[in-house]
Parts: C-alpha cells; sequence; structure tokens
C-alpha cells in the first residue's frame, strides 16, 4: 500500500505505534491514546482501522503491534519527518526548536524524488538537528 494513499492520522499513530512499541513492546490502547493526546475510544477506533488495512495486528487486552507493512510505512514517515527537520535547519536557517511542527506538516506530502533530492544535497544524513538517526533510502537505520 502506497504511503500516499494513507492520511497524515493513520500515518501519524504508525509513527507513534512505532516509536512506543520501541520502548516496550505492544502498545497498549490506553497508551497510544495518551501519546496521540485522543481518548481510547478514539485511538481504539482508529487501531481497528488500522488492521483492517493490514498494518497492525491486534487482540484485544493484548496490545497493538506495527505488521512489517505498517513499520515500512511507520520507518518512512519517520524518514520523511527527520529530513525535512534537517532541511530546514541547515538549508532555511530555521531554528532547531522551531522545526519540528513545520516538518510534521510538509511529511506527508514529501515526494520520494523530493526526498532523494534533499537527501543528497545534504550530503546522505546520519542525524536530524537533534540528534536523532535517520533511516536511510533502504529504510535502514544508521550504525
Amino acid at each position: 500500500m502506497a504511503r500516499t494513499m494513507l492520511t497524515d492520522a493513520i500515518q501519524h499513530y504508525l509513527r507513534a505505534i512505532y516509536n512506543l512499541s520501541n520502548a516496550g513492546g505492544k502498545v497498549s490502547t490506553t497508551g497510544l491514546a495518551r501519546e496521540m493526546g485522543v481518548s481510547p475510544a478514539s485511538a481504539s477506533a482508529m487501531v481497528k482501522k488500522l488492521a483492517a488495512l493490514h498494518l497492525v495486528e491486534h487482540a484485544p487486552y493484548r496490545g497493538v503491534s506495527l505488521t512489517p507493512e505498517g513499520e515500512r510505512v511507520a520507518i518512512e514517515v519517520i524518514r520523511h519527518h527527520r529530513l525535512l527537520e534537517l532541511y530546514l535547519a541547515e538549508t532555511l536557517g530555521i531554528h532547531v526548536d522551531e522545526v519540528h511542527d513545520e516538518a510534521d506538516r510538509l511529511e506527508h506530502a514529501l515526494s520520494e524524488e523530493l526526498e532523494a533530492r534533499i537527501d543528497e544535497a545534504l550530503g546522505f544524513p546520519t542525524h536530524d538537528p537533534h540528534g536523532d538517526p535517520i533511516p536511510d533510502a533502504n529504510l535502514e537505520w544508521p550504525r
């Protein structure tokens, strides 16, 4: 499933599940709701939608985990976000404290071609301006 066919909200949820799962395995719907700033009922409804799209696996009361496709989308969103943060800071001179919100808006619209050009223009960076790692074009994390 192409990332561009997924809504911004779906992409945000996948990124949140990815980040939360790295901190401790399966993600509870309550923890996801807290992370997203929504009610548990809203998070639960989105989890059901993500499961129907085969982006997550969910067993009631056992948590949520990403499928391989869900993980791929989440890492790609993270890559776009972090490349954009670095581009905005280094190329446009936007203060590092301000790049997150702007990158959050732009990450969903970034084409693969523009992503590749930004990556090349920045010298294939491995970390964003906050020091967080940037996955490479193959969605592999830097060592």
